[in-house]
């Protein structure tokens, strides 16, 4: 492997962007890997520390150090104790790697991680509409304005609809299920960022977030887990096309 030249380290990280406090370690995973298999790093490439990367990202060396871990597991980066972190190959060759996982793995495998966020999306409504505490409840109703505020800029009303989402799953606070959809929406963020392809998509996404506060806000399990499934309903329809 080459060694590490210093001037990349300030490449990569102007490359990432400060993150959501949401889902931190998903998160890192995901830019790190956009940022790989978009071709600007060269293979054997060793990143910058922990640290550097933790500063850059906004967000824990813990979470950058899982996120690492995760990447090495898929097989994009190899991680050498007393050494570094290296990128392992060039975008052609890690591209495979993330199918493997089904960021773009086929429609069979995509239908059925969109069954499955569906199913735990439910789940996570009819838990949040139990137990969501005010601060929760106020975090939903200002990522369902940035939401209306953004109908004509759709990367902008993707990111304040996945802080909805998030921030759903924290009210519901079960751990272990906002882990289990960190991955799924994970493996379907690829399309997930553009299922929503005009103001109109954007407008009845919005019109559906709206049911879904009014139901957990009430407190209503079943009004909450029944609105959240006619949400997904049509997201997973846009989800599908996109995947299609």
């Amino acid at each position: 492997m080459p060694a590490y030249p210093g001037d990349r380290a300030a490449d990569i990280a102007a490359s990432l962007g400060t993150l959501p406090s949401s889902s931190p370690v998903s998160e890192v995973a995901r830019q790190l890997l956009d940022l790989f298999t978009g071709g600007s790093i060269e293979p054997g490439t060793r990143l910058p520390a922990e640290r550097q990367l933790a500063t850059t990202l906004g967000v824990g060396r813990s979470a950058v150090r899982e996120a690492l871990a995760a990447l090495e597991l898929l097989g994009i980066v190899d991680v050498r104790p007393g050494s570094g972190t290296y990128l392992r190959g060039t975008a052609s060759e890690l591209l495979p790697q993330t199918l493997r996982w089904g960021l773009l793995i086929g429609r069979r495998k995509t239908d059925e991680l969109l069954e499955l966020r569906s199913g735990l999306e439910i789940y996570v409504a009819r838990l949040a509409a139990s137990g969501a505490a005010q601060a929760d409840l106020d975090a939903l109703a200002g990522h369902l304005a940035r939401m209306k505020d953004a109908l004509g800029d759709l990367a902008g009303f993707a990111e304040a609809d996945r802080d909805f989402h998030n921030a759903l799953a924290q009210a519901a606070g079960n751990e272990v299920l906002i882990d289990l959809l960190d991955v799924v929406r994970s493996l379907l963020q690829v399309y997930a960022d553009r299922a929503v392809s005009g103001t109109e998509e954007a407008q009845t996404a919005v019109d559906e977030h709206e049911a879904i506060l009014r139901a957990v806000s009430s407190r209503d399990q079943d009004g909450a887990a029944s609105a959240m499934a006619v949400h997904m309903a049509t997201a997973s329809i846009r989800l599908a096309e996109q995947a299609g």
